[in-house]
């Protein structure tokens, strides 16, 4: 069966029942009358039904109209209180979402920048919630343009046009291996002094892998690996079992406990890479957005 009427009418009917006139009914409603008449006479065609007697001197309902006043009320009453919850549901997720935060950033960062920034702003506004998006450097950029997250912390992408890479500070590879290996009593260590040693390197395609490649090409030192991983948590892991020596970046070093790894500096070639916030070109940024980026930065200045 098809519906030709709508809630309009039934409001129109209803005013007319309560107030005995059509005249009364639109200044409740504040129509003009035939606007009212019209809407009840379009009520009156769908339901194919006669809804009023009208004589001059007064308007009396039918038995039909009696009996879909209540229904009317019914109806009404419903989709009154359906569209304050929906309004109710919209202002509460608009709320949540002005309170939400979503940071696109290298998982390596989350330990030395990303949760000491959190724990600097929950601290003054404890109503924030913060989205995390631990992801690899071109996935970061990817999330940042399609407006999935508000900024990125990573280390510089490949050209994005529609994004500003604002640099924090320069993330240098260490090497990471157990504290009881003959090469951790060394300040710092070369790649040469890693030949004969089994290596986890990122693996293809990655942004350290990238770098690491690049800058042993142009040193002219050999790449030798035994091991490639997607993730520096999963080579981290493998170092501590013994497997493998990693190099890492700087910050990745506040992940492992230095009572089992030690880190030192990898030189000749060094490696390392630029961390910086990613945002969207033409993105408008609230106060509270500003406020936690202004932190992020100063969380940096420290490293």
């Amino acid at each position: 069966m098809r519906i030709n009427f709508d809630f309009l009418d039934l409001e129109a009917f209803l005013a007319v029942m309560d107030t005995g006139s059509f005249q009364s009914a639109s200044g409740k409603l504040g129509l003009s009358q035939s606007a009212v008449t019209r809407r009840v006479q379009k009520l009156e065609q769908a339901l194919d039904v006669q809804l009023f007697v009208r004589t001059t001197r007064e308007v009396k309902p039918t038995l039909a109209a009696k009996r879909l006043r209540a229904r009317a009320e019914v109806i009404l009453s419903e989709t009154i209180e359906a569209t304050q919850a929906l309004h109710d549901d919209s202002v509460a997720f608009a709320y949540q979402r002005a309170r939400t935060i979503t940071i696109a950033a290298l998982p390596t960062t989350v330990a030395s920048i990303v949760a000491p920034a959190i724990a600097t702003f929950r601290s003054q506004h404890p109503d924030t919630r913060f989205r995390i998006l631990d992801l690899s450097a071109n996935e970061v950029a990817e999330a940042v343009v399609q407006g999935e997250a508000d900024f990125g912390i990573c280390s510089a992408p490949a050209y994005e046009p529609a994004t500003r890479f604002e640099r924090l500070f320069v993330d240098e590879l260490n090497i990471a291996l157990p504290n009881d290996h003959p090469l951790a009593a060394a300040r710092a260590l070369s790649w040469q002094d890693l030949s004969n040693e089994p290596l986890v390197l990122p693996a293809q395609g990655t942004g350290n892998r990238m770098l690491i490649d690049d800058a042993l090409a142009r040193a002219g030192v050999p790449r030798v690996w035994t091991l490639e991983v997607w993730r520096t948590s999963t080579a981290l892991e493998l170092v501590r079992c013994g497997v493998a020596l990693a190099p890492v970046p700087r910050t990745a070093t506040n992940q492992f406990s230095a009572s089992t790894l030690t880190a030192r500096p990898l030189i000749s070639p060094t490696v390392s890479r630029t961390i910086g916030v990613l945002t969207r070109t033409g993105h408008t940024t609230t106060p509270r957005l500003q406020e936690f980026a202004d932190i992020v930065e100063l969380r940096a200045a420290e490293i």
